[in-house]
């Protein structure tokens, strides 16, 4: 596994989050690898999907957010199935609509619990 904090350890989640946005229909997305590492996918019709590694993912209307700033969503659903639900899984949930609690599934200071493992099982190639 990479050196957490390397290079190669901050562009872990990109395989991950690259095949969920190629499951939902898509604008664009970007990561943005800070404590916790997260991304974005901005959705047509203006909601974004948020993923970071402590809550999985949410979901809400973009207000604002670039690669290296946090997104703002206005009316956040979380939308529950673990911290790396399978992208088509993804898919499912969004449909569920999610909940207004935060789920913390660990901390992006458990450096050491096997997620970066799980995680590099999506790696781009």
């Amino acid at each position: 596994m990479p050196v957490p904090y390397s290079q190669e350890w901050l562009r872990l989640p990109l395989g991950y989050v690259s095949s969920v946005a190629a499951a939902v229909e898509h604008v664009m997305w970007w990561d943005d690898p800070f404590d916790p590492r997260d991304a974005t996918i901005l959705l047509a019709g203006g909601d974004a999907l948020v993923w970071d590694e402590e809550s999985g993912w949410r979901r809400g209307r973009f207000v604002s957010g670039e690669r290296g700033v946090r997104t703002v969503l206005a009316g956040v659903r979380y939308l529950g199935g673990g911290v790396l639900p399978e992208p088509a899984e993804v898919v499912g949930l969004m449909a569920r609509g999610g909940g207004r609690t935060r789920v913390v599934y660990r901390s992006f200071r458990d450096l050491h619990d096997g997620f970066d493992a799980r995680l590099a099982r999506h790696a781009l190639v």
